[in-house]
């Protein structure tokens, strides 16, 4: 039994792709100990070395294999197609290394800029930076771990080697086939660089008001104030005009309109207004104006104009000052609610029709 052992060339192999096994998994939990006490004081590193050390769990061990197979005989049995299917293993988890590394990267650099708090404009912005570009990047290294796996077969160079002679014509069909998905890489380039939007901007599309909730390499999703998701394209934002009411900072204005009559005094109304606006947490103390700005053959149109940290809080702000001057002058001033005035010579008529039963004279 023994001499068959030591005859099988794969006995002696397989004992040596164990040995291998074990050491560097034990190679690894020491040096993936010794990694993470040593990045410790230095957060940004530290983020890099826990996104990887899962993965190198798994390359260390195939690595080991792939040495054990390379000193191996060339002339052992399937040797050639162990060898083949380890190294894309190795391709594979190397890929996954760079982009687990990568987001690692990305995710070390938006927690040292922390959004929850008051004034996130900067933090926003890294962190739009930091997604996007991570991403973009994460995709050009699978492709190109994809394209290294793929030119280990024979017959994939064959292929590449045939296509060379109608380049011209393949390279424009799948330039134009590929157009969508290299506008929107451009366009997340543009978007992370530029900056047009950031993560929890607040954005008005299509009419819609909501906030950025993520940017992906192809798309953007607005989570809209009644939970719903609107998914936008990329390219959409390079191409078509928007509103961003935090492009600069998160601070608004915000703006309530009522319809009165022409008796309604306007300065109980500025006190009323005072009144309300130095009880209301959601006032920032910037701005509060009120003004009668237009007239019809009716009523009068009054603005106030009132200002919040954030459009959230002004929506609600809104919402509390038209409800107290409305209560107001329903309160205070009843008489002074829109009306409609039938002219003074209609009355004679309407005493006649009253007088006379409601008949008609025709």
């Amino acid at each position: 039994m023994l001499d068959s052992l030591h005859l099988s060339p794969w006995a002696t192999t397989a004992v040596a792709a164990l040995a291998a096994v074990v050491a560097a998994a034990f190679g690894h939990r020491i040096a993936a100990l010794l990694a993470l006490r040593a990045t410790r004081p230095a957060p940004l590193l530290h983020a890099v070395v826990q996104a990887c050390v899962p993965v190198m769990r798994v390359l260390l061990p195939l690595v080991a294999l792939q040495m054990v197979w390379q000193a191996a005989s060339d002339e052992q049995r399937y040797i050639a197609s162990v060898r083949h299917l380890n190294g894309l293993l190795v391709i594979a988890c190397g890929t996954w290394l760079l982009m687990r590394g990568i987001r690692g990267l990305a995710n070390g650099i938006i927690a040292r800029h922390p959004a929850d708090v008051e004034d996130n404009l900067q933090a926003r912005r890294i962190a739009t930076q930091a997604r996007v570009l991570s991403r973009t990047a994460m995709s050009g290294v699978f492709m190109a771990g994809l394209a290294m796996m793929l030119m280990t077969f024979p017959g994939a160079r064959q292929v590449g080697a045939s296509l060379l002679a109608s380049a011209g014509v393949v390279g424009l069909v799948a330039g134009i086939a590929a157009r969508p998905v290299f506008s929107n890489m451009i366009a997340g380039l543009q978007i992370a660089l530029a900056q047009p939007i950031r993560i929890d901007d607040v954005l008005i599309i299509e009419g819609e008001w909501g906030r950025v909730e993520e940017i992906t390499g192809t798309y953007v999703v607005l989570r809209i104030w009644d939970e719903r998701r609107l998914i936008i394209p990329l390219q959409w934002f390079i191409e078509n005009p928007f509103q961003n009411w935090t492009r600069n900072s998160s601070e608004i204005l915000g703006t309530v309109f009522l319809h009165a009559d022409y008796r309604l005094p306007l300065d109980p109304l500025r006190a009323e207004l005072d009144r309300v606006l130095e009880t209301a947490p959601e006032w920032d103390r910037r701005v509060k104006v009120l003004q009668l700005t237009d007239v019809t053959e009716r009523t009068i149109q009054i603005r106030v104009l009132v200002s919040a940290r954030s459009s959230g809080l002004a929506f609600d702000l809104r919402c509390r000052v038209r409800e107290a001057l409305v209560t107001f002058i329903q309160r205070e001033y009843p008489d002074c609610l829109p009306q409609v005035r039938m002219p003074a010579a209609a009355e004679p008529v309407q005493d006649a029709v009253r007088g006379s039963g409601g008949s008609s004279i025709l």
